[in-house]
């Protein structure tokens, strides 16, 4: 009878999800074995079954690898930065020096909830050749003004600082709740021991801190493998097609060309890559104890 009430209990969420979430999964995965375009979207008879072409046709194609490329620099640069940011702030509000913190905590948060296209017009006007106020900044140091969103080299680190700011506010908030979880015995007993402020943080701090680094680490690098919303506001792509992420190519693929299957293609690498990079992480974590 418990049993019967469990399941009970638990079935429509399992029905919402298998709805929402397991059947559009596997259409997309049936779909990525196909040549869904928009002629079998007209008519279902102009659909045929390719197998594993899709996938064949992307591995060979050098868009995905350039846009491979620039999703691992995004991964690779914006991830500890933002691990970085969200950390440091988190651990300054907390300090028992730090003043009107539920101030700073809404003021640093606020740029999550904030649409995006909205703050990215005004970090496209911070980062203007001409009438940007980084660029006025350089100038008044005697540095020549740059292209920060025309130029190649600058395009991706001004998309992965724009991303940072965006995004750290959410991860910041979630180490406060770990650092308020964290015993003030520990801090007192180290004191005790002599240990400094760095110390404290090194020793106290970080171990205690390492099954929410996993997670805010884990969640982070997906976010920042799915980037596609800031590149495609701040760039439409970039120069040269500079900072297309894979997500960004997905979007061309299914939403341009209308390439659906290769589209859903594009979808189950990016998932894989994903599952490969949090199973690492995960290795990593349990090496050090965290998991």
């Amino acid at each position: 009878m418990s049993r019967a009430a469990a399941w009970a209990f638990v079935l429509p969420a399992l029905s919402v999800i298998g709805l929402f979430f397991a059947v559009p999964v596997a259409a997309a995965l049936v779909l990525s074995l196909t040549d869904f375009d928009l002629y079998a979207l007209a008519d279902l008879r102009h659909l045929r079954f390719v197998g594993l072409d899709n996938y064949v046709q992307l591995l060979g194609n050098p868009l995905f690898w350039r846009a491979l490329g620039s999703t691992a620099y995004f991964v690779a640069l914006g991830v500890p930065l933002s691990l970085v940011l969200s950390l440091g702030a988190a651990v300054l509000l907390q300090s028992r020096l730090a003043r009107f913190k539920p101030l700073f905590r809404t003021a640093l948060f606020a740029p999550v909830v904030t649409t995006l296209v909205a703050v990215a017009v005004v970090w496209r006007y911070l980062f203007h050749v001409r009438y940007g106020w980084i660029n006025q900044a350089l100038v008044q140091l005697g540095l020549p003004p740059i292209d920060w969103l025309g130029d190649p080299a600058w395009s991706m680190p001004a998309i992965i600082v724009f991303a940072a700011w965006k995004n750290f506010g959410g991860n910041m908030i979630i180490f406060i709740a770990a650092l308020q979880a964290i015993p003030d015995d520990l801090y007192e007993a180290a004191r005790l021991d002599g240990a400094g402020a760095w110390a404290q943080f090194r020793h106290v701090t970080l171990p205690m801190l390492g099954p929410t680094l996993l997670m805010v680490g884990i969640l982070t690098t997906a976010g920042y493998f799915q980037l596609f919303a800031e590149p495609y506001v701040m760039t439409q792509g970039g120069p040269l097609q500079s900072t297309v992420s894979v997500l960004y190519l997905m979007y061309e693929e299914g939403f341009r060309w209308w390439n659906l299957g290769m589209a859903s293609a594009v979808a189950f690498v990016l998932f894989a890559l994903i599952v490969v990079v949090t199973r690492g992480l995960l290795a990593l974590a349990r090496r050090r104890g965290w998991a």
